[in-house]
């Protein structure tokens, strides 16, 4: 949270946040062994995005095949590959048909609407935005959305109760378009950086339908503490980024680009799957890298190292 914030709203947030689960329904049956694998394995295409692939570089149709070959159930692409796919004369409606026959499911998609935007008429221009890309989503097969913090990236001591507002306006939004806007945290903005906050603005937000897109490396990055994890009811996150960050460089200058494979860092991946799964999480672990030195090898074995590396580390963390 924002050291802007005033007193009352610190302990408004903090008093929201202990009672994250109960308010957003966490999940109490019994699911089953968590050794069949709990989680679904998915690839958001930045992994492989300047890889090349059958001696070309990748678009959404390689991310397609790539996907399906490397092993995984679903697909997560960005907004922008899909208007280039459309600009370039591809039809969506044979895009879902493309994405359903290799066997995926398009788990989300990552936008950047401002919806969060100080200035009305941008915030305005940031639901339409929105909407365009629910839209692009919805003509894929997909559900849900990325809602990360874009407008206020660079803004500090924001009204909380504002973002909630507007956090609840993109999910009526999304209840009209048949899409599911997840409340993203970018570990290196100045608004929504941190778990706390985010679990501030989704509850206040007071909408059924809001939900949460955490990620390994913006956990960290922001400068939260994964003990975090466990206030989050698993039934209010449908997909979370996976990834690993080395110990050096350190929090305060890591970026976007030194992710690495799970398993290749210093996550305490461990107790970030038992902490989802002890929370009811049943989703989608999606594999979002920017490595640039992968970027340099075959799409197909980046895509294969990296659901094997997430695998391996699901399976050491429910292993005996």
């Amino acid at each position: 949270m924002s050291l802007d914030l005033s007193r009352r709203s610190f302990l408004t947030t903090s008093a929201a946040t202990l009672a994250l689960p109960c308010l957003a329904g966490a999940q109490e049956s019994k699911p089953a062994d968590p050794k069949s694998s709990p989680f679904r394995f998915c690839l958001n295409t930045s992994t492989i995005r300047e890889c090349s692939y059958q001696g070309k570089k990748v678009d959404i149709l390689a991310g397609i095949d790539v996907a399906t070959k490397a092993g995984y159930s679903g697909i997560e692409p960005w907004i922008n590959e899909l208007d280039r796919y459309t600009k370039e004369g591809g039809s969506l409606k044979d895009l879902k048909k493309r994405i359903a026959d290799a066997g995926l499911k398009v788990e989300s998609a990552i936008g950047f609407a401002a919806f969060l935007h100080e200035n009305d008429d941008e915030r305005k221009k940031g639901l339409e935005e929105a909407k365009r890309c629910m839209g692009l989503v919805h003509e894929i097969g997909g559900e849900r959305l990325a809602a990360p913090p874009v407008g206020v990236t660079d803004k500090t001591g924001l009204d909380p109760f504002k973002l909630a507002e507007r956090y609840h306006a993109l999910c009526e939004l999304g209840k009209a378009e048949g899409i599911l806007p997840q409340l993203e945290l970018w570990g290196f903005s100045k608004t929504l950086c941190r778990m706390g906050e985010v679990a501030f603005v989704g509850i206040e937000a007071a909408h059924p339908q809001a939900c949460f897109l955490l990620d390994i490396y913006h956990i960290y990055k922001g400068g939260s503490d994964f003990e975090g994890l466990a206030m989050f009811a698993g039934g209010r996150m449908h997909n979370f980024h996976v990834n690993d960050y080395p110990a050096d460089p350190p929090r305060a200058t890591i970026n976007d680009a030194q992710r690495v494979y799970p398993g290749d860092g210093i996550a305490p991946l461990t107790k970030i799957f038992q902490t989802l799964y002890n929370a009811g999480y049943r989703g989608v672990l999606s594999l979002e890298l920017f490595n640039r030195d992968y970027w340099k090898q075959d799409a197909l074995e980046v895509a294969r190292t990296g659901l094997e590396k997430t695998k391996a580390a699901v399976a050491k963390a429910f292993a005996g």
